[in-house]
């Protein structure tokens, strides 16, 4: 245990300072500034090192909470950073950009704010690249087995690694000319700067893992000619079909799904020129009034672009309540809480909007959206609707759809389709064509990047033991397990 009398000694939650507002409104940068290592050292001696740490449940990777919190407080960075990669491939991303279930799961969040495990974590990971302590791991035999894992995001990433690591020849086929998937496009950089991407992708070519970009399958190779090729295939492309609205107006143009919206801009961070001969699709929120319909994390992504490229005014809309500040009855402790939350985005500017209904778009002459209609929401019949007598125009010359994925794109695989929306598979994550195995947000539907490299991992002991009759991978999750 770190320190017996920690969590009664440093009873305040610390987090590192984020950069004053109008300063990282100038730029992309990574919201918060260097951490503290003392502050850190105390922050990691609150861990209680529980009887039972629900921590563990909380985590779908089964992190080892106490024991690396543990390290962290005596200095012992290796021993740390060895315990993290344990069970996580790629604790920069979750360390960043996964919303910490392990934190509302964590045993001292019964009476007194968690413990910081996500800052933790990220400490580890970057200061032990800092200090070289994170090499490649090189396979020590080779087993002639090759597997194609189709998409580069932390799924797809977690089980190249994986099989890799098991001495298998595995080739990772990404669509876009980048790899990182959503990881690379869709988390913008004031989030996830893209270094972090790089350094772990360097690792992972120096251990054997091969990639190939620009490469769709279904368009520029079929799946058929992929399995003809590869011993066994892993189909981890997301759920990225995203959730419309068919409303009075959607057609006009300003109307925009989120991803249309914030991948041209992370390609235009990136260093690409926008307009004719560059990103032509970048759209530029720079004085218009921008509504975004969404509250949740792609919400708040494309509020604070649209801040960083000076909109005139940014307003997000939530058609449901605005939730509690603190766990309801409804939300007991270790789940999930539906607690109101403040991320970085929302310090910066813009305007939240609760019990909103959109109920319509206004063009102009030329069919550009210029307002959006919306009404109070009531709850009827167990359902959200419009209340009469409440409709009231915003002005709005841009509109982002932030309201979640529907599943993959399952038109160009031929794969089977569950109810869900998602690919289907059984209990060994096997598809409905032999060989081939779908994991992550693929056969799960939208989920956390901890779930997706959890089910990376996963998928990487069911095609181990595919191509050579056992594995000692490990398999922290199955493909039909849930959190609390």
């Amino acid at each position: 245990m770190a320190d017996p009398h920690g969590f009664l000694t440093t009873d305040q939650r610390e987090l590192p300072r984020r950069r004053p507002v109008p300063i990282r409104l100038m730029d992309y940068r990574e919201v918060y500034e260097a951490g503290d290592p003392e502050q850190l050292r105390r922050q990691a001696s609150r861990c209680m090192d529980c009887g039972v740490p629900f921590c563990h449940q909380g985590c779908p990777l089964g992190n080892l909470i106490p024991e690396f919190n543990d390290a962290m407080y005596r200095g012992e960075l290796p021993r740390a950073v060895e315990l993290l990669h344990a069970t996580n491939n790629f604790p920069e991303f979750t360390g960043r950009a996964c919303p910490a279930p392990c934190e509302n799961a964590c045993v001292l969040g019964i009476n007194q704010p968690a413990v910081t495990i996500k800052q933790v974590e990220v400490s580890i990971v970057d200061q032990g690249f800092a200090a070289g302590l994170i090499q490649p791991m090189i396979p020590e035999r080779i087993t002639g087995q090759t597997v194609a894992v189709i998409g580069s995001g932390p799924t797809g990433l977690a089980a190249a690694q994986q099989l890799t690591r098991a001495g298998h020849t595995v080739v990772v086929h990404e669509r876009d000319d980048r790899l990182g998937g959503l990881l690379r496009y869709g988390i913008p950089d004031f989030k996830l700067e893209k270094q972090h991407i790089d350094r772990r992708l360097d690792q992972m070519r120096a251990e054997g893992t091969r990639f190939k970009t620009s490469v769709e399958i279904g368009r520029d190779i079929s799946l058929e000619d992929l399995q003809s090729s590869f011993d066994a295939v892993i189909v981890c492309t997301g759920a990225t079909v995203p959730r419309d609205m068919t409303i009075a107006g959607r057609e006009l143009r300003g109307v925009e799904f989120a991803m249309d919206y914030l991948v041209p801009s992370n390609r235009v961070q990136a260093g690409e020129q926008p307009g004719p001969g560059g990103v032509e699709s970048h759209i530029d929120a720079q004085g218009k009034h921008v509504v975004i319909i969404g509250g949740g994390d792609t919400g708040a992504d494309c509020l604070g672009t649209a801040l960083r490229q000076t909109a005139a005014s940014v307003t997000t809309l939530a058609i449901g309540a605005q939730p509690p500040i603190d766990r309801s009855e409804a939300d007991p402790w270790p789940t999930v809480p539906r607690i109101f939350e403040v991320q970085s985005s929302h310090e910066e500017g813009g305007t939240r909007r609760y019990l909103a209904s959109t109920t319509g778009f206004a063009g102009d002459e030329q069919g550009r959206v210029v307002g959006i209609d919306v009404a109070e929401t009531q709850f009827l019949d167990g359902r959200r609707v419009p209340t009469p007598g409440t409709e009231h125009r915003l002005d709005a010359d841009l509109v982002l759809l932030a309201l979640g994925f529907s599943g993959p794109e399952s038109d160009v695989l031929g794969l089977d389709v569950s109810d869900s929306g998602a690919f289907a598979r059984d209990e060994s994550y096997v598809g409905s064509t032999p060989g081939v195995f779908i994991a992550g947000d693929a056969g799960r539907g939208q989920s956390l990047i901890v779930w997706a490299i959890a089910e990376g991992r996963s998928v990487a002991a069911e095609v181990d033991r595919f191509l050579t009759g056992s594995t000692r991978l490990p398999a922290p999750v199955g493909p039909h397990d849930r959190s609390f």
